[in-house]
């Protein structure tokens, strides 16, 4: 999939549409596509960036819980901007066992509409906004979270994995 630039930003998909197409490298180096995933539900969740507060209790709490999740037939990939080599050390740090996509050049990002203009220390840039999408076998969502608080998320989400 092609890089799209802000001004052609993807519509915001919804539930009950069809998943964007996506493809990205994974800290293995692997290719990883939608069509790959098809055939079980997907946790696709899209954080800021490795070692962070936040994104470090998100990605212990998915990974705290992925038995549960594989054991209701999901996967769990996580996606930041950050390159191959920052997901394997993040990784290797923290224990994660699933794959992150390193969405360098924002494509996936940008096909589920989830980058957002962000303000830090005064310095604005364009950043993921903390957002999960549950897919069913079929590539169609069926939960869309958005402006993620990291408290209770995972649990949420595990309780709409089971209710697929």
């Amino acid at each position: 999939m092609s890089s799209k630039t802000a001004a052609t930003a993807s519509p915001e998909p919804r539930p009950g549409q069809p998943a964007p197409d996506f493809s990205g490298q994974t800290t293995d180096g692997d290719t990883l596509t939608l069509a790959d995933l098809r055939g079980q539900p997907l946790v696709l969740y899209f954080y800021p960036r490795d070692n962070t507060p936040g994104c470090t209790t998100e990605a212990r709490d998915f990974q705290a819980a992925l038995l549960a999740f594989e054991a209701a037939g999901a996967r769990v990939v996580g996606v930041s901007n950050d390159d191959a080599a920052s997901h394997r050390k993040f990784c290797d740090k923290q224990g994660i066992d699933f794959p992150l996509i390193a969405d360098t050049d924002r494509s996936v990002s940008q096909a589920f509409n989830v980058l957002r203009m962000k303000n830090m220390f005064g310095k604005r840039f364009k950043g993921i906004e903390r957002s999960t999408f549950l897919i069913d076998a079929d590539g169609v969502i069926r939960e869309a979270w958005r402006k993620v608080k990291v408290p209770g998320h995972v649990e949420a989400v595990l309780e709409a994995v089971k209710a697929l």
